[in-house]
């Protein structure tokens, strides 16, 4: 398999993987009101229906990366060390956003308290 068709079904796989977590976590929504973009294609990585938007009005882009990120982990990991609360770190480059990363299972948590439209 070349170096680029598995990037590309990598990045698919992982797609997939965020896909499958948000329908367990709206088990109400039903097939196809969230999808997995065909790769190359423009927009959101994960396309919302009408439907699912109500509940997460997000923008999602999915990236998988080999290497690049001990950085990001090791502060995962030192916000982890003070307690045993989910872990969050508040980030941000001059003159830039600022961004927040935590794992995935705190932050879909957070989504479903937030949007919960039932």
């Amino acid at each position: 398999m070349s170096k680029a068709r598995s990037a590309k079904q990598k990045g698919r796989l992982g797609q997939q993987e965020i896909r499958d977590m948000l329908y367990e976590l709206f088990p109400q929504l039903e097939q196809g009101d969230i999808k997995s973009a065909i790769m190359g294609e423009g927009g959101a990585d994960i396309q919302l229906s009408p439907a699912a938007h109500k509940h997460m009005p997000i923008s999602i882009e999915v990236k998988r990366r080999k290497s690049g990120m001990k950085t990001q982990y090791d502060w995962l990991d030192q916000a982890r060390s003070h307690t045993n609360d989910p872990p969050v770190v508040f980030f941000r480059a001059d003159r830039s956003d600022w961004l927040v990363i935590t794992p995935v299972e705190h932050y879909l948590e957070l989504l479903k308290g937030w949007k919960d439209v039932e």
